[in-house]
């Protein structure tokens, strides 16, 4: 079987069953399994897949840049963004992640509420500069253009400083098994250590984000109380996840 048949198969399969296991496709082809594996590499290289142990999962969409991201479901993520601003109440501490959903959800909070945003992106603070009653604490660091937020150890540093009432958490990827995942290894440090500060961890997904995985993983799915995502969004994605007992709201 040529190389290129061999990846489209590849590519089929995992678009029907959500996941590649290497033995079992080698024996089924009646292919080794370091041919499968090559393929998977190269796949891989050319960000078709995500592998992992033993396989492939799809990869995210959502890896391209903030620019690139805000053409990715608009009307979903206005959708997601207003709901989860509605789950902010008057005199919490919270946390919003960077990210094109989480720039609709500081868009969409009421300018009648009083509390207080602490973010490491600057695009999320611009947001807030009109709303009177919101304190605004935006964190410092490393400026990672590609997702325009603050990364590093100084990052890290000033978010050990603070316990918020609840975080609001961007990803890229969101799997069963291969958990809450994002495309850069500072993001998900930043991530993890605003997952620790905070009483409790709201994620932001829209559907295209949803059995994917992208290289570096952020937590476990259960360690999530409740993910935010669209009313039509099918049942075969979120029925899992509930099935670990995190809260999935529907915008």
């Amino acid at each position: 079987m040529l190389s290129r048949n061999r990846k489209n198969l590849i590519l089929e399969t995992l678009k029907r069953d959500g996941q590649i296991v290497a033995k079992t496709l080698s024996a089924a082809l009646g292919l080794s399994e370091d041919t499968i594996r090559r393929d998977l590499r190269e796949l891989a290289a050319s960000g078709q897949l995500q592998r992992v142990h033993g396989g492939a999962l799809p990869a995210s969409p959502a890896v391209v840049n903030l620019a690139g991201r805000q053409t990715q479901a608009p009307a979903e993520k206005i959708a997601i963004g207003r709901a989860a601003a509605g789950m902010v109440r008057t005199g919490q501490i919270v946390f919003i992640d960077g990210g094109t959903t989480c720039i609709q959800m500081a868009r969409h909070l009421s300018l009648r509420l009083a509390a207080t945003v602490v973010t490491h992106s600057p695009s999320v603070a611009v947001e807030l500069v009109n709303h009177a009653n919101i304190q605004v604490i935006l964190l410092g660091g490393s400026l990672f253009k590609h997702s325009m937020v603050a990364l590093g150890a100084a990052t890290i540093e000033a978010v050990a400083r603070i316990r918020a009432d609840a975080y609001f958490m961007g990803v890229t990827g969101v799997h069963i098994d291969a958990g809450l995942s994002t495309g850069d290894n500072e993001e998900a440090l930043v991530k993890r250590a605003l997952m620790q500060q905070a009483a409790e961890t709201i994620v932001l997904a829209s559907p295209e984000k949803f059995g994917v995985a992208s290289a570096y993983r952020i937590a476990p799915i259960e360690d999530a109380i409740s993910i935010v995502t669209v009313s039509g969004i099918d049942e075969k994605l979120t029925a899992p996840l509930a099935s670990k007992g995190v809260a999935i709201v529907r915008a």
